[in-house]
């Protein structure tokens, strides 16, 4: 598979399953089940644990260029989250406006290409 190819979709998945996950914390009406910062404690465990599970995945096919890599994956991810919940913002499905969800949800999403650039630079470290 072509590595933008799957670099893209490894980031839709990282943000479908924890989408998916969400709907049991929220009722119909968009009432949280649970209290808003369990929930949102929740989704960032899960979000973590997926994207390191698709970040290793991701990087059982890289050969060399490991930081390089490991950028452009979070980068890839980053965007394509952002693109889409602004989507979602924007289409009301999240009712917030873009500066409440920057404040919110946004900001969180920048910890990928953290991650996934220190996964790249372990790697170079181990083996060159």
């Amino acid at each position: 598979m072509n590595k933008y190819l799957k670099m893209f979709l490894f980031g839709l998945i990282v943000w479908l399953i924890p989408f998916i996950v969400s709907f049991a914390f929220v009722d119909r009406n968009g009432n949280f089940l649970v209290g808003e910062t369990f929930f949102k404690s929740i989704m960032i465990v899960i979000g973590g644990f997926v994207g390191v599970v698709l970040a290793i995945k991701y990087f059982e096919g890289v050969e060399t260029d490991y930081v390089r890599e490991g950028v452009l994956l979070g980068t890839v991810w980053l965007v394509v989250n952002l693109s889409i919940d602004l989507g979602m913002v924007y289409s009301g499905f999240f009712p917030m406006t873009v500066t409440q969800y920057f404040t919110d949800i946004g900001m969180r999403y920048l910890g990928m290409p953290v991650f996934t650039s220190g996964m790249g630079y372990i790697l170079m470290q181990k083996l060159g």
